[in-house]
């Protein structure tokens, strides 16, 4: 009975050392180290400025700081294609948007990335409302006198844009589909740049986020024509609506989400796709979004599943009308 209790007492003894040493590891979980977020666009963009609200929250949640790395070039393919190749351990993530993860399929035939395959969806963080934007100076008044002046003078005004594929490019190029001109185009390594080219009279005008163009347009350094969604955006009570405004084909809404290289564990996909919706769910975070004009996702749009299946849908929608123009 003594060797019993013994070879018991022993093996109690052994498997209370071995949790023991288990336990640190256990309690090492997701994530241990800072996170870095790739934003494929310059600094101050809308891209970055959502990222950096949404993802400073995050971190608190995660205990790990999350860094900002913009990375510019070709519309933002140059930082999502990095990002794809990145390892798939959670510590290299990507805020993409309508261009990066939808219109560049049929933006560049060899894409070196598919937004669906080389990607795992985590979270829609906020829709950005397009404006039909110009220079102050520009002559016409409103939406439909502008219409009438760039078909009037489309080998001489210019559209300015943060570079193929992104949104500025993209929502222009639909705009330009359905009222059948073809303008001057100037690109840019960026939306800030290019709005900075609109403040300071440089270019004609551009399609833009609404996130990078409120406190221009309060300030009166730009002016905006109409917004492309269906109702009043509350940040612009006093911009029409492309439908108020005449031109009610003309519907274009961008959006931001968070994006994980292919293969990432579904634990980690899971402890950020939580994290982003605390921050979105935050007060501080939802009134400065809003501010911005943005369109903040409700919870059963913020799903993985959710994400992929935008993902999906967006690539379709803009394919036709984006082929011609690749």
């Amino acid at each position: 009975m003594t060797s019993i209790r013994s070879l018991a007492g022993a093996c109690a003894v052994a498997l209370a050392s071995m949790c023991a040493f288990a336990a640190p590891g256990q309690a090492q979980t997701y994530p241990t180290r800072s996170i870095t977020m790739i934003v494929p666009f310059a600094a101050g963009g809308p891209t970055d400025v959502i990222s950096r609200i949404v993802t400073g929250h995050m971190a608190q949640t995660l205990g790990q700081s999350i860094i900002i790395e913009n990375v510019v070039g070709a519309g933002g393919t140059t930082a999502t294609t990095r990002a794809a190749r990145a390892a798939n351990d959670g510590y290299t993530l990507i805020t993409g948007h309508m261009g990066t993860h939808a219109a560049s399929v049929p933006l560049y035939p060899k894409l070196a990335y598919h937004p669906e395959k080389d990607f795992e969806p985590i979270a829609l963080l906020a829709g950005t409302p397009i404006l039909i934007l110009a220079r102050k100076d520009f002559p016409p008044k409103d939406l439909k006198e502008f219409i009438a002046y760039v078909k009037a003078n489309a080998e001489k005004v210019n559209a300015a844009h943060a570079g193929i594929g992104s949104v500025s490019h993209v929502s222009c190029e639909l705009l330009h589909s359905i009222i059948d001109v073809k303008p001057i185009s100037v690109p840019f390594n960026g939306t800030g740049p290019a709005m900075n080219a609109l403040v300071g009279g440089q270019v004609d005008y551009m399609c833009d986020q609404i996130v990078n163009a409120v406190p221009q347009i309060n300030a009166g350094t730009i002016k905006a024509y109409a917004i492309a969604t269906a109702e009043r955006n509350p940040s612009l009570p006093n911009v029409p609506t492309t439908t108020e405004a005449g031109l009610p084909a003309y519907q274009a809404q961008a959006w931001n989400a968070i994006f994980a290289p292919k293969g990432t564990s579904p634990a980690i996909l899971a402890t950020l796709n939580a994290a982003a919706g605390k921050a979105l769910d935050d007060e501080n975070v939802r009134k400065r979004l809003l501010d911005l004009g943005s369109v903040i996702p409700a919870p059963a749009d913020r799903t993985q599943a959710a994400l992929g299946t935008l993902v999906k849908n967006e690539i379709a929608k803009w394919t036709p009308v984006l082929k011609p123009a690749s």
